[in-house]
């Protein structure tokens, strides 16, 4: 079944240089525990789908219902609280809290959603067992590499088991061997768990391992094809 539905959606930005259309009227949707790759070239608009998609960004027109709840039409307030409750996010520059340490950074979507410091506590620590840096738990993100950071990311997303992950470029500040690791990581996020992904990146290692690829062009979707992932 559909998890996510998007009809017509447009979004457009103003600027010192005039109006930019960065979305024109794309309808799609994405199946519960789907893996899919949105990719394109630089400034095509995934980024910004991907946004929308995670009412970071609302669209000027359109409609974006995840498990039947029109974000669209949400009060700010209320869809803060729906984010929380149901959307883990891993960014590009990672978004980590400088002066807090690992574990504090994967704890900190749990206390804003007011879980008590002893349960967050074993949750996040659990989290990070599971992606094999339990022992970093204390070290702030300064300390860690790049790839120990992303990690870190991925934990403090998918701490609160949300139904759908969103990954803007997640592997664009990563080398070759982090970039598996994560990927890995992600797979059985989505296998073994039933997390629905989406991630926008131009990585062909990241496009490799979605069962699903949208190709857009200029804020339109131009293709959508389906395979076999790695």
């Amino acid at each position: 079944m559909a998890l996510i539905e998007l009809q017509n959606v447009v979004k457009v930005y103003e600027s010192q240089a005039g109006t930019v259309t960065a979305i024109h009227g794309v309808s799609t949707s994405f199946e519960e525990g789907e893996f899919t790759a949105i990719v394109g070239p630089s400034g095509c608009g995934k980024t910004t789908l991907l946004n929308a998609i995670g009412g970071l960004d609302r669209p000027n027109q359109g409609h974006i219902r995840i498990d039947g709840v029109n974000i669209v039409d949400l009060k700010d307030r209320d869809l803060i609280d729906f984010r929380l409750q149901h959307i883990g996010f891993v960014f590009q520059a990672y978004n980590l809290i400088p002066v807090l340490s690992a574990r504090e950074n994967v704890e900190f979507i749990m206390e804003l959603q007011g879980i008590k410091s002893s349960e967050r506590r074993r949750r996040a620590l659990e989290a990070l067992g599971s992606l094999g840096i339990a022992e970093l738990a204390n070290r702030r993100p300064g300390e860690l590499s790049g790839g120990q950071q992303q990690r870190v990311a991925v934990a403090r997303a998918i701490v609160t088991e949300p139904s759908l992950l969103l990954a803007d470029e997640p592997s664009a500040n990563l080398d070759s061997e982090s970039t598996a690791g994560l990927l890995r990581l992600l797979q059985h996020i989505n296998r073994e768990h039933g997390v629905t992904i989406i991630t926008a990146t131009h990585d062909p290692a990241v496009i490799a391992f979605a069962a699903r690829r949208i190709g857009m062009r200029d804020g339109r979707i131009v293709a959508d094809e389906r395979a076999t992932p790695a």
